[in-house]
């Protein structure tokens, strides 16, 4: 955890976490643990998050519901 600020991705208070990739400030909810990263770096280099595929998509994002 670093100084708060204002996260790099939401613009809210609160930021304290620095992604050990880009360097952004973030907050919690945009900043992935488990691998260091901002919830975009994580996306793009495939680390975790919430879906099952890594790329920060659902597993079913490319499926048209009707």
């Amino acid at each position: 955890m670093s100084s708060s600020g204002l996260c790099g991705i939401c613009g809210r208070t609160g930021a304290g976490y620095t992604c050990d990739r880009c360097g952004s400030l973030v907050c919690e909810r945009h900043y992935e643990a488990s691998v260091g990263f901002c919830v975009e770096c994580a996306g793009e280099v495939g680390g975790g998050g919430p879906s099952g595929s890594g790329d920060g998509r659902p597993d079913d994002a490319d499926t048209y519901r009707y």
